[in-house]
């Protein structure tokens, strides 16, 4: 790993203009003069949701600390709830999650995922849910996905055995048939 090393904090006239980029990284100034670092907003690629149990999106870099998982009319074949799993470098874990989900009077829980939905063949979700780190590797995430009119408010948490590298979007008891899934993450 390098460092990047400023050898002054202290500015001298007027901030230059732009920004310093450094393994992902940036730094500048603000409107006040301010030195400060800031994270990029970075956008993965949208994949299509139309075959397959699960959706992979590996990488996530170590300084990463929000993921937005986004849904647009992904469905499913069948019935089988609509999950999102974490995971590290060991692999993605399907255990040791506390989430839920409710719509009006319908409502859900899981343990083997955070839980956005009980999907059925006839569902359209359309979406995003905000995956955010509480610190020494645990998670916390808020979602809401509607389909045809019905909104499902989720919310979870897990921690994970290492540092998060990947999530899965997974339909465990069915398959995808339609739609797209994409991430955007950021420090």
């Amino acid at each position: 790993m390098s460092i990047l090393a400023l050898t002054s904090d202290t500015l001298i006239g007027t901030a230059a203009a732009g920004n310093i980029e450094y393994n992902g990284q940036f730094f500048g100034t603000d409107s006040n003069n301010s030195r400060a670092q800031m994270q990029r907003i970075t956008s993965g690629t949208a994949v299509a949701s139309t075959s397959g149990t699960s959706i992979d999106f590996t990488s996530l870099p170590a300084w990463c600390k929000k993921i937005t998982v986004m849904f647009s009319g992904v469905s499913s074949a069948g019935s089988s709830d609509l999950l999102i799993q974490l995971g590290d470098a060991g692999g993605i874990e399907n255990t040791g999650y506390s989430s839920s989900y409710t719509q009006t009077t319908t409502t859900g829980s899981s343990t083997s995922g955070l839980i956005l939905a009980a999907a059925t063949s006839s569902d359209l979700w359309y979406g995003s849910v905000i995956i955010t780190s509480f610190g020494s590797n645990t998670w916390t995430s808020i979602g809401n996905l509607t389909n045809t009119g019905a909104v499902r408010i989720s919310a979870g948490i897990k921690a994970t055995s290492d540092t998060l590298d990947r999530i899965r979007i997974t339909v465990p008891s069915s398959t995808f048939d339609a739609g797209s899934i994409n991430i955007m993450y950021e420090g």
